[in-house]
């Protein structure tokens, strides 16, 4: 009996932005984001990565992902998780900026906004 190749089954076709770091690189790169699912993504960018190289993939709502590159094609490449994600948190609002921003909302009505105007010094 042979396996069968199910990768496309769960696959997400979009398009989105994520951070990529490259194994032993500090600094981080802009990708797109083609498809994803939950063993994996296939990304776009003009960083050069070879296969097997170690990476990071932040992904909204998600954080950080490490994974390794499977394969590379031109500017797009594949990369394998190391943990299985699930690909329905990507597109879901992004909860965080509402949540933080109901915070600072709760936090300037009980702080005064501005210089308290007894404690400026007269000129």
């Amino acid at each position: 009996m042979e396996p069968v190749d199910t990768r496309q089954l769960n696959r997400e076709s979009l398009l989105l932005l994520a951070n990529l770091r490259v194994d032993g690189q500090e600094i981080s790169h802009r990708v797109r984001v083609r498809n994803l699912s939950p063993g994996g993504m296939m990304a776009e960018t003009d960083v050069s990565v070879a296969r097997g190289s170690r990476v990071s993939v932040e992904l909204r709502n998600i954080g950080w992902i490490e994974g390794s590159v499977a394969w590379r094609q031109d500017n797009r490449f594949g990369i394998a998780f190391v943990d299985e994600i699930d690909p329905g948190k990507v597109r879901e609002p992004i909860t965080m900026v509402r949540e933080r921003t109901e915070e600072m909302r709760r936090f300037s009505a009980v702080m005064p906004v501005g210089p308290d105007p007894e404690k400026l010094r007269k000129i």
